[in-house]
């Protein structure tokens, strides 16, 4: 992404959460990467404290990258996973 303008299209509050976004972006050929304040990974919680692990992408992959993370609509679940029992009773 060398000599790219960069933007933000979404932040996480961990590192895991952005490591996966990264990965789905770059499966759907979408150039990502991450950029936290971690003072080169020796402090994990000055990313948690606020600033956050940022997904960055080229400017013109913007749209399509957001699209992508933030799809429309919900997702509903197929009927299997809909159930009349209370939530503590499905797993006894």
């Amino acid at each position: 992404m060398q000599g790219a303008r960069l933007v933000v299209v979404k932040e996480y509050g961990s590192r895991a959460e952005a490591e996966l976004a990264e990965t789905a972006l770059r499966s759907a050929d979408i150039e990502a990467m991450i950029q936290a304040d971690t003072a080169g990974g020796m402090r994990e919680h000055l990313a948690w404290s606020g600033a956050g692990f940022k997904i960055v992408v080229r400017e013109e992959d913007a749209p399509a990258a957001n699209d992508f993370l933030n799809p429309p609509g919900d997702v509903e679940l197929p009927d299997a996973y809909s159930d009349s029992r209370p939530s503590w009773r499905r797993f006894t």
